[in-house]
């Protein structure tokens, strides 16, 4: 589902009209010509208390803010604009401007940033929000009254597109329009992406209203949502500070906490950070929540630095605050430290050795054993240094960053003993089987090999034809290699996903199975770990409800954990993104699909021992809760929890489907359903993306849960064709055949089989 004023406005039949959408910067299409102001304006042409709109302009400028937004990768995604409406920093604009959960910047038109420290007030169906910001001495604009406002009346638009140029339309109220329920002011004004969320004021400075959407089709067309409104809005602010707000990437406050600042961000299995800490030389630490661990223990963790000129690494024996333990790469050398205190007076550098082991570029395993008495630091599983100590480094363990450093860590672990992963001599007699062994003249040297270089050189230009032939084999065979790696993931996936789901209905580990999923387009993505994490976040639910509290209880604790404490919600800007397929990083980002979010709702429900069954409605996914005693109510995931009554459920199928809803799309889905339509939800956006090696992925996943979906069969042959995999289009149109399904056309499919056996002579 799309967002509210990312839809097709039903209420407008003679013109279709979409929100700004302020997506990555690169789709931001051709912009509207801005209305040239004229400096040559007669005063006498003008109303009486009118200013001339070079004047408007100048005088509102330093109160127009642009804002931007983070998408999913940590870049910058939404823009857009806003304006202070109170001179200790509040600053209104679009709810779709900040979209939801995610981390918002503000910069004023003189190039100040203002930090951003909560959401004052925000209204979805109104898309309206306030922001707070750090600030005492901003110039807010007058608010107007959008109920006096004439038909015809001369306005205009200001804001701030791509943060490049200011921008300043003007044009005339052309009416009113009820728009799904709310009334708009219709504007002929040339409205630009960028300009979402900017003021509309009338010609004597007064804010009238905020603007909101462009038409599609015109360029002269363009809505507004009345001052009144946002008026009203200040009389209810619903506060959030930003820590708060934030969900997407945000890390879990049970697991970790971060500490000097930092920018420190939680998705899809990786920690990432950025951003200079407060610490001396920009420390900044993010410790683990678990409990110290006790002597003897050791910790690791894989980092890669942007730079090699950073540092990040593990931080152990911590009081939480300035003093611990840190071990990590910097600047070309690997450093086991001690801070006693905030500053250079306080700290200490154990060692620093060469960094010999470490692969500079790439993710690299870091760990420290701590004993009685001495420290022992790895790299790559080579021990580089044993420092002995006085006073054993007790206290908390996690990660650490050094000055304006962007790094990334994964698999991050405590024990009481890490043991690297081995392969098995079969296994790893099996690769060297499979690759052409090379041999290396330069052995491990980074210099070339100056003797070998001599005696190559007079039979130039041959050798140098050979040693390229050579590389361009290593090449391939390194291609191979990470060819055979993905086949032996998916492969495994698949295999988890056929045992999951060989069990009986009521025994399928649904939330297992999606996680598989996910596997299979991050193989990094640890199943057990995010099966705890669902687990502890039931434990957290069933704590706020009395013992034996019933059902009613049970489900008002999971709403609240789940839509105000947690913050999940659906996906309105973004919805396209696949992130929004995968569950673990829905359960990162707090933001997904109507599918996605059910299943965790669902997920959370049954451990909470509540009966919630997925509905399949088409087009849009939700629950259904079935109370031991009273009626069974459908609830919108998606829209935080909206319960839906049977006239809105059709009404939603008809909208859909041109038909009433059959009883079959009201019955619960199975756990087999429920993943097949996760992966169709995948396989539309490979196709869109035309993406055919997804597509693979999700077919082979697909066909072995439900081995008899016959189109999806057709389609993976046609795909293996595609791909060069004659065989395995065989395999799929012999089966086809032998099945004789009237869902594919016979004629059609006894042409591609013939094709396919002509092409093999």
């Amino acid at each position: 589902m799309a967002s509210l004023f990312c839809r097709v406005l039903s209420a407008v039949a003679f013109l279709t009209t979409l929100a700004i959408a302020f997506g990555p910067l690169s789709a931001i299409a051709d912009e509207p010509q801005e209305v040239p102001i004229e400096p040559t304006t007669a005063k006498a042409e003008l109303a009486p208390k009118e200013e001339a709109i070079e004047q408007l302009f100048e005088r509102a400028r330093p109160s127009i803010a642009v804002i931007t937004t983070e998408g999913r990768d940590g870049r910058k995604q939404g823009l857009g604009s806003g304006f202070v409406i109170a001179a200790d920093g509040l600053i209104a604009t679009n709810m779709h401007v900040i979209g939801e959960g995610r981390p918002i910047a503000v910069q004023l038109a003189d190039g100040k940033r203002l930090t951003v420290n909560g959401v004052h007030a925000s209204d979805q169906f109104l898309d309206l929000a306030i922001l707070r910001v750090d600030a005492q001495d901003l110039k807010p604009l007058p608010l107007g009254d959008s109920a006096a406002l004439r038909e015809g009346q001369s306005m205009v638009a200001l804001g701030n597109p791509l943060g490049l140029k200011h921008s300043v339309v003007a044009g005339l109220v052309s009416g009113r329009r009820d728009i799904e329920g709310r009334s708009m002011i219709q504007l002929a004004i040339p409205l630009e992406p960028g300009n979402s969320g900017g003021p509309l004021l009338d010609r004597q400075g007064r804010v009238c209203g905020i603007l909101t959407m462009k038409s599609a089709v015109t360029a002269n067309l363009g809505f507004a949502v009345g001052i009144n409104e946002l008026k009203a809005l200040l009389t209810r602010p619903n506060p959030l500070p930003i820590a708060n707000w934030v969900k997407l990437g945000s890390l879990d406050p049970r697991e970790w906490q971060a500490v000097l600042g930092g920018n420190w961000r939680k998705r899809a299995g990786r920690i990432t950070v950025s951003g200079e800490g407060e610490g001396f030389g920009g420390r900044a630490l993010c410790l683990s929540m678990a409990d110290a661990p006790k002597l003897p223990y050791e910790m690791a963790v894989d980092v890669r630095l942007d730079d090699e000129a950073g540092a990040a690494g593990l931080v152990f024996g911590s009081d939480g605050g300035e003093r611990h333990y840190g071990f990590y790469p910097t600047a070309g050398s690997l450093r086991l430290t001690r801070f006693d205190g905030p500053d250079v007076l306080n700290w200490k550098i154990l060692a620093q050795r060469p960094a010999t082991h470490y692969l500079k570029g790439e993710w690299n395993q870091l760990k420290v054993r701590v004993e009685e008495g001495r420290v022992l630091c790895y790299v790559n599983g080579h021990l580089v240094e044993t420092q002995a100590v006085d006073q054993p480094p007790t206290g908390r363990v996690g990660l650490a960053k050094f000055r304006d450093t962007r790094a990334e860590f994964k698999h991050f672990q405590v024990a009481d003993k890490i043991v690297a992963p081995q392969l098995s001599p079969a296994v790893a007699g099996h690769i060297e089987k499979f690759l052409t062994e090379v041999s290396t003249p330069a052995g491990p040297r980074k210099e070339l090999p100056l003797e070998l270089i001599a005696q190559l050189a007079p039979e130039s230009p041959t050798s140098a034809v050979a040693l390229v032939e050579k590389a361009q084999q290593l090449e391939q065979q390194a291609e191979r290699l990470r060819r055979l790696a993905t086949a032996v993931r998916q492969t495994q996936v698949r295999s988890e996903l056929a045992r999951l789901f060989a069990e009986p209905e009521e025994r399928v580990d649904l939330w297992s199975a999606a996680l598989w999923l996910a596997r299979l387009d991050n193989d990094e993505v640890d199943v057990d770990a995010y099966r705890r994490q669902l687990d502890r976040m039931a434990t957290e639910i069933s704590a706020s409800v009395e013992k034996d509290a019933p059902e009613s209880a049970r489900l008002a604790g999971l709403d609240k954990f789940f839509f105000k404490e947690s913050g999940f919600h659906g996906s309105r800007r973004d919805y396209g993104n696949r992130s929004n397929s995968y569950v673990n990083e829905v359960l990162d980002d707090r933001e997904g699909l109507p599918i996605t979010l059910s299943l965790i709702y669902m997920e959370l429900g049954k451990r909470l021992g509540l009966q919630i069954e997925g509905v399949g409605l088409p087009g849009h996914f939700v629950v259904r809760f079935r109370p031991a005693d009273g009626e069974a109510r459908l609830i919108d995931v998606f829209e935080g929890g909206h319960a839906i009554t049977p006239d809105e459920a059709e009404k939603r199928v008809r909208e859909t489907t041109g038909a009433p809803p059959t009883e079959a799309q009201l019955q619960p889905m199975t756990k087999r359903a429920i993943l097949v339509r996760m992966l169709h939800n995948l396989l539309s956006a490979a196709r869109s993306g035309s993406d055919e090696g997804a597509m693979l992925r999700y077919l082979d996943a697909l066909l072995t849960i439900s081995p008899d979906a016959h189109q999806e069969r057709w389609l993976r042959g046609i795909a293996r064709w595609r791909s060069g995999d004659r065989r395995g289009a065989k395999d799929d149109a012999d089966w086809l055949l032998k099945a004789e399904t009237d869902l594919i056309d016979r004629e059609q499919l006894q042409d591609f089989r013939a094709m396919l056996e002509r092409t093999e002579e």
